[in-house]
């Protein structure tokens, strides 16, 4: 079998794939639609970061592909619509890379607060600048949380460790951690914290979750941080809000618009501003949360073709049925649209051909259903042709 990894996934995926028989290539960049098409034939197995878009019409024009596995957190860029109707399984590491993230969000509030941005270019220009004036400790400040997640909830606690008062605000109910303080309405949150650090995910409904309305209810002076998605913020209103002094400093790793590789050109109205942190998207861009990334994406998408388990993953029905004992026993693993009757004409077709079933299970969700059944009976070449006949039928698969 083939895969197909691109945008320089870290070497540990490469290990984990041919360690388990595939035949790997690897892309350095991320490929157009026309050459990502091409580079699909025969692969079963596609490894992408956050710039490689995975449209409908690739996943059309892709047969063999079983999984792809979004090497981040997020997978905007595939459209898992189209990926559930096409019988291709959808995994991503929604935890590999919360620490590194955490941890450079602290360190920017320490940066901003302590306005070392002056003072490290100043003493490059050979400028001895010992003053005190608007350098702040991090303790005792307000830190405002907008999304109460993986990340967001880390870096409530390493903030509270470091002497912060947290408050937070998410629109699904979460469990409070240490002393952090829910907040119902993100107006509410704006107006009572010194800092704002936004952890939401990619949703359409996030998009220009803070503009110039949001940036006015703000401390004069508070801090801004984005290390979330880039379409979240308005960032002309961003700059017009830092010009005027309402916002005191910013960091920003993410952008609507990013640039497909280093040898493109990156612009932003935030460039040139000495109190604004501007970072390549590199929220998650740290060798130990790429080397956990690298092993859990590919294990998982490993896991799939091997046994058929989803439990993981973002766009299947989530089953995790042990395997089986006797390394005899068939697994199949039906994939379908979610109407009534599919399993039981399965179960007809098994009972037909006299195959037994030792255990089954079936899931569904509100596109497809998704049933795996091992069967310790000799089947005949037949059964196959017979299943993916089912109506609805996406994808058959005897493992």
């Amino acid at each position: 079998m083939k895969a197909l990894l691109t945008e320089n996934i870290h070497p540990n995926a490469l290990d984990v794939l041919t360690g388990a028989g595939f035949d790997v290539r690897t892309l350095p960049g991320s490929p157009a639609p026309g050459d990502l098409v091409c580079a699909l034939e025969g692969v079963s197995l596609l490894g992408i970061r956050s710039r490689t878009m995975v449209t409908g019409d690739i996943l059309e024009r892709a047969p063999d592909l079983l999984a792809v596995g979004a090497f981040c957190i997020g997978t905007n860029q595939v459209d898992l619509e189209a990926a559930s109707l096409k019988g291709v399984a959808v995994f991503n590491a929604p935890f590999s890379n919360t620490r590194s993230v955490a941890e450079l969000v602290i360190a920017e509030i320490i940066v901003l607060l302590r306005r070392l941005y002056d003072k490290v270019s100043r003493a490059h220009q050979g400028v001895w600048d010992k003053s005190t004036e608007n350098a702040r400790e991090v303790r005792g400040k307000k830190l405002g949380i907008i999304g109460f997640g993986n990340i967001g909830s880390q870096i409530s606690t390493m903030a509270e460790a470091m002497g912060m008062d947290v408050y937070y605000h998410d629109i699904v109910d979460k469990l409070t951690i240490g002393n952090a303080t829910r907040v119902q309405s993100l107006d509410q949150l704006l107006v009572t914290v010194d800092i704002v650090t936004i952890h939401v995910d990619g949703s359409p409904a996030n998009a220009n979750l803070i503009g110039r309305s949001e940036f006015a209810l703000m401390k004069d002076g508070a801090l801004f941080l984005n290390l979330s998605r880039g379409h979240v913020v308005d960032l002309d209103a961003l700059a017009d809000a830092l010009r005027s002094g309402k916002i005191g400093g910013a960091a920003i790793d993410v952008f609507p618009d990013e640039p497909q590789s280093a040898s493109h050109p990156f612009g932003s109205p935030l460039q040139g501003m000495p109190n604004v942190l501007l970072t390549p998207h590199i929220g998650g861009s740290t060798e130990e949360a790429q080397e956990n990334i690298a092993s859990f994406v590919s294990q998982k998408m490993l896991d799939y073709v091997a046994t058929g388990n989803t439990f993981t993953s973002v766009n299947f029905p989530r089953i995790n049925l042990p395997p089986p004992e006797d390394a005899s026993t068939k697994r199949l693993l039906h994939v379908h649209q979610n109407v009534p009757g599919v399993l039981s004409r399965i179960n007809g077709i098994l009972g037909n051909n006299n195959v037994n079933v030792v255990s089954q299970a079936l899931r569904t969700n509100e596109l497809i259903g998704y049933a795996i059944a091992d069967m310790d009976s000799e089947y005949r070449d037949a059964l196959f042709s017979e299943l993916q006949q089912v109506p609805h039928s996406i994808r058959v698969r005897i493992i």
